[in-house]
């Protein structure tokens, strides 16, 4: 007999993937977790039925995250992650010497611990000293801590349950009082295909918060169409001023120097959504 997970992405689309062995399948305190292995693309955490990460493709969306708002920031020293519990966002920041420490505040401790257990490529800087994880709801964080952080990256879920709030203007004005007088944050603001909504109320409240305010793009197979957008705001600093002849060249699959600005020229369709 087969075993397949399909991910319904919407009520009429998903993507399917053979199941080899189910690790956990568990109703934390706040989503249903399910680590599974997979013939396509190894082991695959999901949140809520919904494909977080995969052992295959996970670097795309993690580089991304990291490199891009990190290299666009001079001298990036403290650094926040919202949600990001499976580490692979952590595992990246750490590749940059100028970063002292990076918080990682996650709501759901099980996404950590499995993520330890059953991912330990993606969660391999989790217990690297420059890291303090804590198990907490990233919105509260940024609140109580005012004029802080260098770089605040939000890796969440899609809006749907714990991660809510963190597609609003509130927590977007919470972002920026805590970044300090030249910071940057970004986040992964889902796909123009199925939620174009989305991607449009996202960066008007962004502009309402941020002087400066971009958008790119990455390919990752197993999010939902496969194109996936980011979002950063800036207090200052422009990723398309960035002289890419100065980003070095660091251990990675997908960013590079060369991709730096080419990840901001957005299809014509993705374009007139954020104009």
């Amino acid at each position: 007999m087969e075993l397949w997970f399909t991910e319904k992405q919407t009520p009429t689309y998903g993507i399917t993937a053979k199941i080899k062995e189910t690790y956990v399948s568990e109703q934390t305190e706040f989503q249903k977790l399910d680590m599974i292995e997979t013939e396509e693309f190894g082991t695959m955490l999901v949140l809520d039925g919904m494909v977080m990460t995969t052992d295959k493709d996970e670097f795309v969306y993690h580089e991304m995250v990291a490199h891009p708002v990190l290299y666009t920031h001079p001298n990036p020293k403290k650094v926040l992650v919202v949600g990001g519990g499976d580490g692979g966002v952590i595992r990246e920041i750490l590749k940059h010497p100028s970063v002292e420490k990076a918080v990682l505040v996650d709501i759901d401790g099980k996404v950590i611990e499995y993520s330890k257990k059953y991912l330990p490529n993606i969660a391999c800087g989790l217990d690297d000293p420059r890291v303090e994880v804590i198990v907490n709801d990233g919105f509260m964080h940024i609140h109580d801590h005012k004029n802080e952080y260098d770089v605040v990256m939000v890796d969440s879920t899609e809006p749907v349950g714990p991660a809510v709030n963190l597609f609003t203007r509130g927590f977007y004005q919470g972002i920026y009082d805590s970044l300090k007088e030249d910071g940057i944050f970004v986040a992964q603001t889902d796909n123009p295909w199925f939620t174009p909504d989305l991607i449009a109320n996202v960066n008007r409240d962004v502009k309402e918060v941020f002087p400066i305010v971009r958008v790119f793009w990455a390919n990752v197979p197993t999010y939902p169409s496969g194109l996936w957008t980011f979002t950063m705001g800036s207090k200052k600093y422009d990723p398309l001023e960035v002289d890419e002849s100065g980003i070095p060249e660091i251990d990675t699959k997908y960013y590079s120097p060369r991709l730096h600005k080419a990840a901001f020229v957005l299809p014509k369709f993705v374009e007139d959504l954020v104009k």
